[in-house]
């Protein structure tokens, strides 16, 4: 499943491997791109939408 979201809050590339590290605790063979300069989370999963969404506002994020 491909997923993208905003997380308005990812400031710097620190932010990015933090969300990107808390998706993959769920799911390790997701593909993940976090871009802090245009705040997108690309993710390639097999994790439900519900549950990658709750892995990044766990660790501190919103998603939008």
């Amino acid at each position: 499943m491909s997923l993208q979201f905003t997380v308005p809050n990812m400031a710097c590339s620190a932010c990015s491997e933090t969300i990107t590290s808390a998706i993959k605790a769920i799911d390790p063979t997701a593909t993940v791109s976090a871009d802090p300069k245009t705040k997108q989370v690309n993710v390639e999963t097999q994790a439900s939408e519900n549950r990658v969404k709750e892995a990044v506002t766990n660790v501190g994020y919103t998603v939008a």
